[in-house]
Order: C-alpha cells, then sequence, then structure tokens
C-alpha cells in the first residue's frame, strides 16, 4: 500500500463516525414516514368533511383545543364539536379546506413525538363570509403497538390580525352607524311631534 493510499483509508475510518451519526436511524425513518401519511390522511379527511376518517387515526383520551379556544377531551365530544360546527341547525361552518405544514420533523421521545407547524385554512361560513386564516398548531403523538395516534392537538391564530377579526370590527362598527342613525331619526320624529303640540298649544291659547 501506497503512502498516499494509506493515508486516504485512515481518513475514511476517521469520518465513519460522523457519517453513521449524520444518518437518521432506520426506525427514526420508518416512523416520519408513518407520521407523514399520517399527516396527509388527517388533512385529506378534514376537507372531505370525512368525520369518521377524522376519528380513527384519535386516541381514545385525545385533547383538542380549538380555535375558538374551546376544549373537548375524548372521541366523543369532538364529534359534538364537529356537529356543533358543521352539521348541526346552527352550525356556524359551511364548508373548510386545510393545508397543514410541518415546520420540521416531529420530535420524537420513545413512543411520544411532538410536532408543530402551521396552516392555511380557507372557511365558508354558514352566513357567506368568505375567508382565509393562518393559524399555528402543535400536536402530540402516540405510539401503540404498530399504530401512532393523535393524543392532543393544539390549534390558535392571531388574535391581533385576523380576517374573522376584522369582519366582527366591520359589522360592529356598521351596527354603531345604523343605531346613531336610527337615533337621529327617531329623535327628529319626536322633535317634530313636539312643535306641533307647542304650536297646537298655543293657538289654542290664543
Amino acid at each position: 500500500m501506497t503512502r498516499k493510499s494509506g493515508c486516504l483509508v485512515a481518513l475514511l475510518i476517521a469520518l465513519l463516525p460522523t457519517a453513521a451519526l449524520a444518518q437518521p436511524a432506520s426506525g427514526d425513518d420508518a416512523t416520519h414516514d408513518a407520521l407523514r401519511v399520517l399527516k396527509q390522511q388527517m388533512e385529506d379527511a378534514l376537507n372531505a368533511q370525512d368525520l369518521d376518517g377524522l376519528l380513527q387515526h384519535l386516541h381514545p383520551d385525545v385533547s383538542f383545543t380549538t380555535m375558538n379556544n374551546d376544549v373537548r377531551v375524548g372521541k366523543d365530544a369532538i364529534r359534538a364539536y364537529y356537529d356543533e360546527m358543521m352539521n348541526g341547525p346552527n352550525k356556524v361552518v359551511d364548508r373548510i379546506q386545510a393545508k397543514f405544514e410541518v415546520d420540521d420533523l416531529t420530535r420524537l421521545y420513545g413512543d411520544t413525538g411532538i410536532a408543530r407547524g402551521s396552516s392555511r385554512d380557507h372557511y365558508v361560513l354558514t352566513d357567506g363570509t368568505d375567508v382565509v386564516i393562518h393559524g399555528r398548531w402543535t400536536c402530540t403523538l402516540v405510539r401503540e403497538g404498530d399504530r401512532w395516534m393523535i393524543a392532543a392537538f393544539h390549534y390558535s391564530t392571531n388574535v391581533f390580525d385576523n380576517p374573522l377579526l376584522t369582519r366582527l370590527k366591520h359589522l360592529a362598527l356598521a351596527a354603531v352607524t345604523v343605531t346613531g342613525l336610527g337615533a337621529l331619526v327617531v329623535g327628529a320624529v319626536l322633535g317634530r311631534r313636539s312643535r306641533r303640540r307647542q304650536a297646537a298649544s298655543g293657538a289654542q291659547a290664543s
């Protein structure tokens, strides 16, 4: 072996531990692939308004914190919330299309994983409101047997800058304007009646 080739072999041997550390473990690769599939299945089920498709990926004791700061625990509670918002006689949402993005790989702690990311949610409400909301989410997953399930999901949005808040401000301003105009009209009518009465009283006195 020449001196040059010997140095090359020594360099490769020295780099082997570093290269091995830089590669994710094969078990983690399989886990992340499974979690990507789970994320896509949840997104597809939500956009198809397939409630059963959503619930099958949830842990029985799942905890869900909604965008309106409601907390539902368990599959039955989440089904009730979904029906209330999207199916019942007083439903708020007519349809939704969501796109979820992850910030990075799920952080794994044995049989528990924590994922976080963003979402772009297109809502059409029953009153005709059509808005796109950019949200943030955090998801806790647990593995039971060979299945990963969602144990907790927390969703939030910017309370200072979002389309629904802007719409509420506009509605409030419109309500104040209508109320003010109504008060002016009532005041004018009452004033006219008062002047007529005063004029009639003056005529009778003379």
